[in-house]
């Protein structure tokens, strides 16, 4: 089976970035989205991703933002790919991706769990990821809204993942992957270097 992808969010110092990156995620995120304990600002990012191999994606983090503003940010940012996390349509996702970035599509594990079948085929080839309801709350969503809808191509798994938690609940979903913020801090919005690399070794490891 392939390696898990882990994906570290709500990134904001340079110590923090070093640590994800050296520790082995797949991808470092950046919130844009107003009223985050982990808000930061285009600047700041691009001065963090310049640091960041080319292997590692660098994810910025919208919700319900103008388009044209999540452009603007995404290209000041320096960042390779735009997490769309509130309602945004599939041709929003389609303008982002004309516009160069790679995409990722939150939604609340309910409300993609509760779509007709004909509009989540719509979505199969696209990247998704599966949250809470309230993004970054540390809330875990319950896995049998998924049974026999999950996405149909990659997607990752957020919301309640812990280094405790993370790998039954990837074995249990059949998701690729983690998404995780709050549950590798030590207080809102302050990532703990430790939690990072256990969450991303328990994530990875044999049977999760």
């Amino acid at each position: 089976m392939a390696e898990r992808y882990v994906k570290i969010c709500g990134l904001r110092t340079p110590d923090m970035v070093a640590e994800a990156v050296d520790a082995g995620a797949d991808a470092i995120g950046f919130v844009f989205a107003p009223g985050s304990a982990r808000t930061v600002d285009a600047a700041t990012v691009r001065d963090l991703v310049a640091a960041v191999p080319d292997t590692v994606e660098t994810v910025a983090v919208f919700r319900n933002q103008p388009l044209a503003v999540v452009l603007e940010t995404a290209r000041a940012a320096g960042v390779s790919t735009v997490q769309l996390h509130g309602d945004e349509s599939l041709e929003d996702i389609r303008q982002v991706q004309a516009a160069g970035f790679r995409t990722l599509r939150a939604f609340s594990a309910q409300a993609f769990g509760a779509m007709p079948a004909t509009e989540r085929a719509k979505w199969a080839g696209e990247r998704i990821l599966l949250d809470a309801v309230e993004p970054g709350a540390g809330q875990a969503f319950d896995a049998s809204v998924l049974e026999g809808r999950a996405p149909e191509g990659f997607w990752l798994l957020a919301g309640g993942l812990t280094p405790s938690n993370v790998g039954a609940l990837l074995e249990g979903s059949g998701a690729g992957g983690a998404d995780v913020s709050s549950g590798v801090e030590s207080s809102r919005g302050t990532k703990d270097a430790g939690l990072v690399r256990a969450f991303i070794l328990a994530a990875r490891a044999p049977g999760a």
